[in-house]
């Protein structure tokens, strides 16, 4: 089973895809330049599923990607949590001091800007992945040029670490999301829809009290405008629930409650790895 990824190989989108081993993917990856591209494989490729980001436990969620579930005919199959470490690579035998810039993609520098604080030596430099930065450096063979990236990254581009966990935080784990061409929905204890309520007093806390009386636990609430309905707002949950559930069940619990909802997929809540 290939996977669809954002970014290049060695790029944590490519970690997680190997997260999901038991289920036979990861061994093949298809590298894209964005999103879209990913959701749009997962649903019209045959073989193919995709792997994508939605949320970060310090930068929050991304949002343009609760779109793609609703904008391609995918599901959500599984999750897994990544704890992200972001790594200074070079080229074998070089140091930090060795290096005038690094690369990497905005948000991986962001998160270690206190690590370059103590290096001004070094000018930061903004790229589309952090992948892609470290394979730039093996095949230029950039003896003055670092780029902040994993460690798989290091293994395929034979890069050295020249300075591991340089991240400011180290509780900074993304969530993944496996999604695939839709499919029949199999009862399990996690769902994620997205749902519009009635315009109407207390409609949110109506949601809060059935869930509660479903034994309905939400674990994330995002909100997005609705487009060409200003102050309307699709609200995109995380549910989960002792006991298997199905889609019958979720529809029983919100009936008379929602304008409009999609599941967008049940699924077991995912396990905790470590790049």
């Amino acid at each position: 089973m290939a996977a669809a990824i954002q970014g290049g190989k060695g790029s944590f989108h490519h970690i997680a895809a190997r997260c999901f081993a038991e289920a036979g993917i990861g061994e093949e990856v298809l590298p894209c330049a964005d999103f879209d591209t990913v959701a749009s494989l997962a649903a019209e490729r045959a073989g193919t599923v995709g792997i994508m980001a939605i949320e970060n436990s310090l930068a929050g969620s991304l949002l343009k990607n609760y779109i793609l579930l609703d904008r391609y005919p995918v599901q959500v199959s599984g999750e897994v949590y990544l704890r992200i470490r972001q790594n200074l690579l070079a080229l074998p035998g070089k140091t930090a001091a060795d290096l005038r810039e690094v690369h990497s993609h905005p948000m991986a520098l962001a998160q270690c800007d206190t690590f370059f604080g103590k290096h001004p030596h070094m000018r930061l430099v903004e790229s589309e992945d952090t992948a892609v930065s470290a394979e730039e450096i093996a095949l230029g063979k950039l003896a003055d040029r670092g780029a902040v990236a994993s460690t798989l990254a290091a293994e395929l581009y034979g890069l050295d670490v020249v300075a591991p966990g340089i991240e400011n935080n180290p509780e900074n784990y993304t969530r993944f999301l496996l999604i695939e061409k839709q499919s029949p929905q199999r009862a399990a204890r996690k769902a994620s829809v997205s749902l519009v309520l009635g315009h109407d007093k207390g409609a949110l806390h109506g949601l809060l009290g059935a869930a509660l009386k479903s034994g309905l636990n939400l674990t994330k609430i995002q909100s997005m405008p609705i487009v060409g309905k200003p102050w309307h707002y699709r609200f995109y949950i995380d549910i989960e629930h002792a006991d298997p559930f199905d889609s019958n069940f979720l529809k029983k619990a919100f009936e008379g409650l929602t304008t409009d909802m999609q599941i967008h997929g049940i699924y077991e809540p995912g396990r905790h790895f470590d790049a």
